[in-house]
């Protein structure tokens, strides 16, 4: 095989997103065949925008086209793990946009899938991993330079949606119809680096605020305090009704800080860490030398949704590592379903998740519900949302 022949299934405001560039032929050795929606208007949209592609009514109905060797998942967040079980049962490669799923359990079944099927990539959009930024973080966590995690703190509060955004589709902000609000819409690419730079949290108390100054029934606002296996902490707070919002993401270590925010990555460095010199010093009042250590990365928060294509494409047709495979989109997911159950349950929520426990208090939600399928909504500009 020398070319991928990609369907995208659901052309709403990101499947929109993937056609362009795919049709643009900025993917090497991909080329965009097919594409499906259950709404005839958006098919209709596509074409007219894109040019002629095949068209299906239904997921179905495309991954039964012999000639798609792949798909691109875009639709409403309880779809993701079941088309894509169905596609990896269907003998095609799964890109499945995040979050992986809205709880774990549909997303270990989609993985069991998977499992039967070794020689298919199931893979996620986690398009922030791509970034420089990000990397050069991850890297300077694990190589030990920012020495043992004391401390992480994330404020991403720059995701301002108005009332007309959750007012352009049925399914948006509802229980039933998307799964959650702000925790699971956006900021799934935050928990996935969250977890993927600094590690997995062993217990999480979430505060959630459901419709907090906007007509919906999911969460607007977050805020989570957690506490890892070495006694370190952190904090994660979001929102979508902040404006001018702020994007900060500080990691302290026993040997220094590293700050992400402003699209740029800073670095400071002690010159002792600070458990040695805690032990040696006998001075009373005083602290390590610190100083700013310059640190040569560029920040890219806007080619990642291409980077991850092109990775997905190349892993497929040569080999390369994979930089996001669905195994780790349960991770992330983890940490967002604890948020969301410890704050309906007023409790600490211990990692690994109980699975069970969560899809029983969102059922409940579900039930009460205002979403009712079939409606649909409008696709809108995204340019610069992402």
């Amino acid at each position: 095989m020398t070319t991928l022949h990609i369907g995208i299934i659901g052309v709403g405001n990101i499947g929109t997103l993937h056609a362009s560039y795919l049709t643009a032929g900025e993917i090497p050795h991909a080329e965009l065949s097919a594409i499906a929606d259950i709404d005839p208007a958006r098919l209709a949209a596509a074409t007219a925008r894109f040019g002629e592609l095949t068209c299906y009514p239904t997921a179905g109905a495309l991954l039964a086209d012999p000639a798609i060797d792949a798909v691109i998942i875009a639709t409403p967040h309880y779809f993701h793990p079941l088309i894509a079980a169905q596609a990896l049962a269907a003998g095609k490669h799964v890109l499945s946009e995040k979050p992986a799923g809205v709880y774990t359990q549909a997303v270990e079944d989609a993985l069991a899938v998977a499992a039967r099927h070794p020689d298919l990539t199931y893979a996620l959009m986690y398009n922030q991993r791509m970034n420089p930024a990000y990397q050069k973080a991850r890297e300077l966590v694990q190589n030990g330079t920012l020495g043992e995690l004391r401390r992480t703190n994330w404020i991403i509060t720059d995701w301002y949606r108005s009332q007309s955004y959750y007012n352009s589709g049925g399914w948006r902000a509802t229980w039933a119809g998307e799964g959650g609000g702000v925790l699971l819409n956006q900021d799934p690419h935050q928990l996935d680096l969250w977890q993927w730079i600094c590690g997995m949290p062993s217990r999480v108390m979430g505060f959630t605020y459901n419709g907090k100054r906007r007509d919906v029934e999911v969460e607007t606002e977050a805020t989570a305090y957690v506490e890892y296996e070495n006694g370190a902490t952190g904090v994660f707070v979001t929102t979508t009704t902040e404006t001018p919002g702020t994007n900060r993401f500080e990691i302290v270590g026993s040997r220094g800080k590293l700050v992400i925010e402003d699209q740029r990555l800073r670095l400071w460095r002690n010159a002792q860490d600070e458990a040695d010199f805690n032990h040696t010093f006998q001075g009373g009042f005083g602290q390590p030398d610190c100083s700013e250590v310059p640190v040569d990365v560029a920040f890219d928060g806007d080619s990642g949704h291409q980077k991850i294509v092109r990775n997905f494409v190349s892993h497929i047709l040569t080999g390369v590592p994979l930089m996001s495979p669905a195994a780790e989109g349960l991770r992330g997911l983890s940490i967002s379903n604890a948020i969301y159950l410890s704050s309906w349950e007023h409790r600490w929520v211990e990692l690994p998740i109980d699975g069970a426990a969560f899809l029983k208090a969102l059922n409940r939600r579900r039930e009460t519900s205002r979403y009712r399928p079939g409606t649909t909504g409008r696709v809108l500009d995204t340019e610069g949302s992402y």
